[in-house]
């Protein structure tokens, strides 16, 4: 979150967050959120559970939604609310090494444990199952035979940062419903 607002500082035109929805109490995102004076929705398990927040970021008429960091599995209600607006990056090139269960580091275990050579992100839209939808862009890094789970994950966010904020540009900037 903190490598978007920075890319958008620079825009300030094109973003506007109207709301930051968490549900990890200890994320830093909290931080960002209070810094920066941007509404916060932090979620507790009932609450996901119950899906009365839908309408709360539904009243917020957002253009696009946009996961950073985010776990859980996005309700169906929301998914068909805001088709094709929802947007999330995968530490991997999907539809390799995703679904349930497949984030942060257990997604880099897996790659350097299979013996792959290279590795990326992948940014896609948000369907009704895990790491699934439609994507929007890929980039690779190579993997080095020495590398370990945490020097490719360092990898991947160094394209994570620089590809995200770039691709939530280009989505803003072109596909505003």
């Amino acid at each position: 979150m903190a490598a978007i607002l920075q890319h958008f500082d620079q825009h300030p035109d094109l973003l506007h967050v109207a709301l930051i929805v968490c549900n990890n109490p200890e994320a830093g995102v909290i931080d960002i959120a209070r810094d920066r004076h941007i509404p916060l929705l932090l979620l507790s398990r009932e609450d996901i559970r119950q899906n009365d927040w839908i309408a709360g970021v539904a009243a917020y008429r957002p253009d696009l939604i946009v996961l950073a960091g985010y776990l859980r599995k996005i309700p169906e209600q929301l998914v068909r609310q805001f088709e094709n607006r929802i947007i999330n990056i995968h530490p991997a090139l999907l539809p390799a090494y995703g679904g349930k269960g497949m984030y942060g580091m257990k997604v880099h275990q897996s790659v350097i444990a299979a013996g792959e050579k290279e590795s990326g992100i992948t940014i896609h839209y948000v369907n009704e199952h895990y790491d699934e939808g439609n994507i929007i862009l890929q980039a690779r890094c190579r993997i080095d035979s020495n590398d370990t789970p945490e020097q490719l994950a360092e990898k991947i966010h160094h394209l994570e940062h620089f590809y995200f904020p770039r691709a939530i540009e280009f989505l803003l900037q072109n596909h505003r419903p």
